[in-house]
């Protein structure tokens, strides 16, 4: 039977180990933290609160893994219809924005539909860069005022410097029809990707996981420090060390590469290229659950420190106490472009100010919980270097047979069911490399 090892024990990893069982192998998963599930991780507090590491939901369209991921937690999870919106200059308005602009100054109505009037009734344009794409599908207006400004906070880069390749669905373009209809009155079109999802009922979005330790053997607290793909020899920072067959590793390139005994100096700095944020998630408990129609709010201003709120208590009564609500807000930092310098007190007290600004939280409210996660990759960022990058990047670990996958070794962006297919189609290689 062959020897093959998995890094990582995240949605990927279970992806990886699911595929493995099929074959009758129960792999070795090392994960460096004291808990299995990397980003799909959950955290309940000792006041009740329960905090995904980072919003997750599953949307998938896909039958196939929709009934897997059903299956894992018995069918026990709640299906809900995705309600979301924006804050923009004190005014709340439905997502997604260039559908809904009856919300607006009236002024500022017409600028916009002026202006998306005029490039649609001009040739298409060429496409460079992402800040092209915004101003030929919306016109800039609405393009420099929504989308661009929400792409510095979130992206932590310009448009400018940014490729299309990560765009699919994410970004609805309105015919000139519907941007009338949603300057005109209130209405209800389901044209965004996400129209309803499922979520755990009880244990948060790590219970789709919860198998995992049935399918691998898992190894806690075993930080990968060096692999030498000759020898086939990983080294841990605890001092072990283990052979294998074929690996599969969801660790993100930037950390991966210069692990890597005798990797060439032009890989090294193609994946010092690779660029990806941090997100500091703020977990807020409060003594009342009516602090949001919605599950998730879109945050446009500058000179609020959140990108985005969502409220875990709306995707399952298990995840706050009784008659309480919960807000996790996300802030973003990036080395490459705008490097996290502030204590984590000090952001957990300008996201409660900001709450309070923005009117989510009152006065009166009682904070019941506090508190911070800092997650050092979470959204990869598609800049201008990035497809070059990857490139070399992934050419190499193909030329020594690491089979990398998940989010941060496919360096893509990736959904639930996208983390866990990549996570099986790593396997499935690995099962080739270690037969031939």
């Amino acid at each position: 039977m062959s020897n093959i090892v998995v890094v990582g024990s995240g949605m990927a990893g279970f992806g990886a180990a699911h595929r493995l069982q099929g074959e009758g192998i129960r792999p070795v998963i090392y994960e460096r933290s004291s808990y299995y599930g990397g980003h799909t991780a959950s955290f309940r507090d000792s006041s009740g609160f329960l905090f995904d590491l980072g919003p997750h939901i599953s949307f998938t369209k896909d039958p196939r893994v929709q009934n897997l991921l059903a299956g894992f937690v018995d069918n026990e999870y709640e299906a809900l219809q995705v309600k979301l919106d924006n804050y923009w200059r004190g005014l709340r308005l439905t997502h997604p924005v260039q559908l809904h602009l009856n919300g607006l100054p009236k002024d500022l109505i017409v600028e916009i539909l002026a202006d998306f009037v005029k490039v649609h009734n001009e040739p298409e344009p060429p496409v460079a860069n992402y800040e092209d794409w915004l101003i030929a599908s919306y016109g800039r207006k609405f393009a420099e005022l929504f989308p661009m400004q929400y792409t510095r906070k979130y992206h932590l880069t310009t448009a400018s410097n940014m490729s299309t390749e990560w765009l699919g669905p994410r970004m609805y373009r309105p015919s000139l029809e519907e941007m009338l209809r949603g300057a005109l009155a209130p209405w209800a079109p389901e044209v965004h990707y996400i129209t309803h999802f499922r979520y755990p009922k009880k244990g948060g979005f790590l219970s789709y996981l919860n198998s995992l330790p049935n399918l691998a053997d898992i190894r806690l607290e075993h930080d990968v420090i060096a692999i030498d793909p000759k020898t086939r020899v990983l080294r841990f920072s605890n001092g072990a060390s283990t052979q294998y067959d074929a690996l599969v590793s969801s660790i993100p390139l930037p950390t991966l590469i210069p692990m890597i005994s005798g990797v060439p100096q032009d890989v090294v700095a193609a994946s010092r290229q690779l660029a990806c944020s941090t997100c500091v998630l703020v977990n807020v408990g409060v003594n009342r659950s009516d602090l949001s129609e919605g599950q998730i709010t879109y945050i446009y201003d500058e000179d609020i420190c959140f990108t985005r709120l969502s409220f875990p208590h709306m995707l399952s009564v298990t995840n706050a106490p009784p008659g309480c609500g919960s807000i996790q807000a996300e802030v973003y930092f990036s080395d490459k472009y705008r490097p996290l310098q502030q204590s984590t007190e000090s952001i957990i007290d300008q996201v409660i100010a900001d709450l309070r600004r923005c009117k989510i939280l009152r006065e009166e409210d009682v904070i019941l919980f506090r508190g911070a996660m800092t997650v050092q990759y979470a959204n990869v960022i598609f800049d201008l270097d990035r497809a070059k990058a990857v490139e070399t990047v992934h050419g190499y670990l193909d030329d020594i047979g690491i089979h990398y996958c998940g989010r941060y070794g496919d360096w893509g962006y990736m959904w639930t069911d996208e983390s866990f297919i990549s996570g099986e189609r790593a396997a499935e290689a690995a099962l080739s490399a270690a037969s031939s």
